[in-house]
């Protein structure tokens, strides 16, 4: 006989989400897929299941490896899942790309308008 347990009760063990009620919301919002399929809370899920959790933008691709009822601490929670080797890679790629992405700050030169500036500014506004 497989273990198997509800797939919220299931991402919540696993610390994906702080509360259930939290990983109902996301399910339901179709941001959770099970084998690709949507899924809905009561889904079970057992080892050998393959879970996507769009949490951040390259979606967390994970195997389910174990089940548990209870939450523990977080060294335990990683015993329950592996991350599959592509969504590394992707989440790795995407890191690397927010890292090299250039600042938007640098293109303001000048900075914020000084008050001599605003005064200005609202001088040039109020003339016809």
């Amino acid at each position: 006989m497989t273990e198997k347990i509800r797939l919220d009760k299931w991402l919540w063990a696993a610390r994906f989400y702080k509360t259930r009620s939290l990983a109902v919301d996301e399910i339901g919002r179709g941001r959770v897929l099970v084998n690709d399929q949507l899924a809905k809370p009561a889904r079970e899920v057992g080892p050998g299941d393959r879970v996507r959790i769009r949490k951040e933008d390259p979606a967390m691709e994970v195997l389910v490896r174990a089940v548990s009822s209870v939450r523990g601490p977080a060294p335990q929670a990683r015993l329950l899942y592996e991350e599959t080797p592509q969504s590394q890679a992707a989440r790795e790629r995407a890191a690397e790309m927010r890292r090299l992405a250039p600042e938007p700050a640098q293109q303001i030169a000048d900075g914020r308008p000084t008050k001599r500036d605003r005064r200005l500014i609202d001088a040039w506004r109020n003339k016809p």
